[in-house]
C-alpha cells in the first residue's frame, strides 16, 4: 500500500496527471447533474446518441482539415441536442426512435468518412480510440484544461440558477407551461448544456461510454434517495468519486481510462442497489 501511495504521489508531480484529474472531476460533475434530469425525463440514451453525432462531426472536421475540431463538433452536437429534446410532440419520429436513428446514422457516416479519407495509417486504432476513450486525457494542454474549466463552470452555474425551472420541466412540462414558464426556452438551454457536457466527455471516456457517465451516478443515487435535491447531490458525489478512483487506478495499473471509470460506476451502482434493497426491507 505504501508503495502505491508513493507511486501516486510521484505521478501527481507531473502537470499532465493533475490536468487529467481536474478535467475528469469537472466533466463527471457536470454529467451527473444533468444525468438526473435525463433519467427522469426518460432520455437516458440521449448521451449515447449525441456522442455518436459528435463522432460524426469529428470525422467531418478531420476530412476537411480543421485545425480546431471544436468549431464544428460543438455546434453540430448542440443542434442535434435541440432537435432531440425540443422536437418533442411535434416530431413525427419521437423519443428513443429519433435518438437511435440519429445515433446510428452519425456513427455510420463518421466511420465511412474515416475509412475513405484516413488521417493516419491506423484507421481502426483511431476509431477505437474515439469510441472507447484513450490516453488523450493525459495529454491535455493548458488551453484545453482552461477551456474545460470555463465550460464546466458555465454548466454548473446554469444548473444552479435554473434549478427550480429544471425541476419543473423534469416532472411536468404541461403544468410548467400552464403556469407561464417558457418551457421551450429552458429546453433549448438544457439541450445546449447537455451537448457541451457530451463534447467535453469525449476525451474522458469515449463516445460509446458516455451514457454510463450520465446514467449510472443518477441511478445509483435513486436506489437510496427519494427527493430530487438529494438524488442530485448524491449523484454528483458518486460521479466525482468514481472518476477520481477510475483515473487513479488507470494511472497506477495502466488500464484504459474510460473503461476503468465506468467499471467503478458499475461497482458503486451494484453496492447502492443492495443497500437500497436492504433499507426497503
Amino acid at each position: 500500500m505504501t508503495e502505491l501511495i508513493d507511486k501516486l504521489l510521484m505521478y501527481l508531480e507531473f502537470p499532465f496527471v493533475r490536468h487529467a484529474l481536474i478535467v475528469g472531476v469537472l466533466v463527471s460533475l457536470c454529467a451527473s447533474l444533468l444525468g438526473v434530469t435525463l433519467v427522469l425525463k426518460r432520455f437516458s440514451f440521449i448521451g449515447d446518441g449525441l456522442s455518436h453525432v459528435a463522432f460524426g462531426a469529428m470525422s467531418v472536421a478531420a476530412v476537411v482539415g480543421l485545425s480546431n475540431e471544436m468549431t464544428l463538433v460543438l455546434p453540430v452536437t448542440v443542434a442535434a441536442a435541440i432537435l432531440l429534446l425540443c422536437g418533442g410532440q411535434r416530431a413525427k419520429i419521437k423519443g428513443d426512435a429519433a435518438v437511435a436513428m440519429i445515433s446510428v446514422s452519425a456513427l455510420a457516416v463518421g466511420y465511412m468518412l474515416m475509412s475513405i479519407f484516413p488521417s493516419s495509417g491506423n484507421v481502426s486504432g483511431d476509431v477505437c480510440t474515439t469510441l472507447f476513450g484513450s490516453t488523450l486525457i493525459l495529454t491535455l494542454s493548458k488551453t484545453e484544461v482552461w477551456l474545460c474549466v470555463v465550460l464546466s463552470l458555465a454548466v454548473v452555474t446554469a444548473f444552479v440558477l435554473m434549478y427550480n425551472k429544471i425541476f419543473s420541466i423534469t416532472f411536468d412540462e404541461d403544468f410548467a407551461r400552464a403556469t407561464g414558464l417558457g418551457v421551450g426556452v429552458y429546453n433549448v438551454i438544457l439541450a445546449t448544456v447537455i451537448a457541451v457536457v457530451i463534447v467535453l466527455a469525449m476525451n474522458l471516456v469515449g463516445s460509446l461510454l458516455i451514457s454510463a457517465l450520465v446514467v449510472f451516478p443518477a441511478l445509483s443515487a435513486m436506489r437510496v434517495c427519494r427527493s430530487f435535491k438529494r438524488v442530485t447531490v448524491l449523484s454528483a458525489v458518486i460521479a466525482v468519486g468514481c472518476s477520481l478512483v477510475g483515473l487513479v487506478v488507470s494511472i497506477l495499473a495502466g488500464t484504459p481510462v474510460g473503461s476503468t471509470i465506468v467499471v467503478a460506476d458499475i461497482a458503486v451502482f451494484l453496492i447502492f442497489t443492495v443497500v437500497g434493497a436492504v433499507r426497503r426491507k
